[in-house]
């Protein structure tokens, strides 16, 4: 039975689908425990264990957050065309979890530092976009299904990365880094063996062609590809000139097809690809400011925040620096639903919002909660209530779902459908671009050793919360300017496409 066939396949069809859906959902939740545990503590490493100055630490966080972001447009393509989806996806498992395996080995070595971040950022580009298409493949021909099962998949996102953010800072504090990080490889570990004492439920979905053995000559071209890739991504996570080069040149080759594809596009595709464009690249600055939050959000909360939530007088509960991340998380999930009950009640009542205004709306957002975090360090004396965190994290967060969110939705309904994949690649490429920026922007409140010894605290971030809270404030004026620019050429798409 293909996946084609299971609209016919009789009352079994849901049953299989689940039972499929569930082995793709666990080793995705896993996954993302893994990744967003490694992460919650890895910044904190590089400054505490391997004593690495702040300026070296956000520059290797903001080339392998570009790293992270690129390589799935490889991964897609190895799952799509060479190996088939499942085989890619166990193999992006299996390198990350040696990645997190080689990180808690680490200690204070500065090599295997290197080759353990150059072994994740190529097991994410082979998991990533291969566990959403085994996903698409489960449900194919049945959008209200996919629909439904990818808003599970995501929610499997949240919890895994909830429950890491929270647990492996806390084994840092505890046990020591090693034992954080061996944790997010154990977690994995977990997902993978579900996954090969599960995997057979997930033949009815699979293609024919995908389960033919795999010539060995083949596998060994794509294993010694994805050794000299490996290779080349310690190289540029251990050099920041070269990890610049590449960024400036990514920039400018996609920049360069971007134009060609234009030139050559039909008059009726060419607003379409105008608007695809210029909302792209504002959604994309999003991420310039949400690098902080592994950088100086993270370093501010390490020297500048009490852990201790108190109301009254009376202490709640106490977070650690790492622990700080997971508030993206949870305030992700509690808006959401919010924000998709608003979204539906504007259109029964035929009053959307444009996604030009929801990206305005946001980086107003984005201003507001660098201006609280801003105010907090400029008048701090001694450590900032956490709570200023939350309220900070808060608006951080809603800006998310209101531009960086919105990626997906613009190709789909701007891009033409014969560049819908490759824009999706470019889009990757752009995120991966502004996080490197990002650590750049993070590094005017990058602290000298001396600083840190003589303990830097809160007041020394706000330079750098001002500058971005400045700068948000600027997009929202230029997104002001550009509104009927965008109103102009939605019109234009609408009236070539005949909406």
């Amino acid at each position: 039975m293909t996946a084609s066939s299971f609209s016919s396949a009789g009352a079994s069809a849901p049953g299989l689908r689940r039972r499929a859906f569930t082995v793709v959902l666990a080793i995705e939740l896993w996954e993302r425990f893994g990744y967003y545990g490694m992460q919650a503590v890895l910044t904190l490493f590089m400054v505490e264990q391997l004593r690495m100055a702040d300026a070296a630490a956000n520059l290797m966080m903001g080339a392998f957050g570009a790293l992270t972001y690129i390589t799935p447009v490889i991964g897609g393509v190895i799952g799509d065309r060479v190996l088939g989806a499942r085989r890619t996806m166990v193999m992006g498992a299996l390198s990350l979890t040696c990645g997190y395996a080689f990180l808690a080995a680490a200690l204070q070595s500065h090599t295997l530092l290197l080759v353990a971040m150059a072994l994740i950022s190529t097991g994410n580009g082979l998991f990533k976009p291969n566990a959403g298409n085994l996903v698409r493949r489960i449900y194919k021909g049945d959008d209200a299904a996919l629909d439904a099962a990818f808003t599970l998949y995501y929610m499997s996102v949240n919890v895994g990365s909830t429950v890491s953010m929270l647990l492996t800072p806390w084994l840092q504090i505890h046990y020591g880094a090693p034992v954080a990080f061996a944790t997010c490889a154990v977690g994995l570990g977990i997902g993978l063996l579900y996954y090969v004492l599960r995997s057979s439920w997930l033949e009815p979905t699979t293609p024919v062609s995908e389960k033919q053995p795999v010539p060995l000559s083949r596998f060994g071209m794509v294993a010694g590809g994805l050794a000299l890739l490996t290779a080349f991504n310690a190289w540029v996570l251990g050099s920041d000139t070269l990890a610049r080069l590449c960024v400036i040149a990514a920039g400018a080759g996609l920049a360069a097809i971007w134009v060609a594809l234009y030139v050559r596009a039909p008059q009726t595709e060419r607003p379409g690809l105008r608007l695809t464009y210029l909302l792209c690249l504002q959604g994309t600055i999003y991420l310039v400011f949400y690098q902080q939050m592994m950088t100086s959000l993270t370093l501010f909360a390490l020297r500048g925040v009490s852990g201790d939530y108190r109301i009254g007088g009376v202490t709640l509960f106490h977070m650690s620096a790492g622990q700080f991340q997971v508030l993206n998380s949870v305030w992700i999930m509690a808006l959401s639903p919010v924000l998709a009950f608003l979204y539906n009640r504007m259109g029964q009542q035929q009053k959307q919002t444009s996604h030009a205004r929801k990206m305005l709306l946001g980086y107003a957002m984005v201003s507001i909660g660098f201006a609280v975090w801003w105010a907090a360090a400029a008048h701090a004396d001694g450590l900032v209530s956490p709570w200023i965190m939350v309220v900070g994290y808060g608006f951080l967060s809603l800006a998310e779902l209101l531009t960086n969110g919105l990626g997906l939705a613009i190709i789909a309904r701007y891009s033409p459908a014969r560049l819908s994949g490759f824009m999706m690649g470019a889009l990757y490429l752009l995120w991966g671009i502004a996080m490197y920026v990002g650590s750049i922007i993070a590094n005017q409140a990058a602290l000298p050793p001396e600083v840190v010894a003589g303990g830097g605290g809160a007041a020394l971030y706000a330079g750098l919360f001002r500058t971005l809270c400045e700068v948000a404030a600027a997009v929202v004026v230029v997104l002001a300017l550009l509104e009927p620019l965008t109103r102009r050429w939605d019109q234009e798409h609408v009236t070539v496409i005949g909406e």
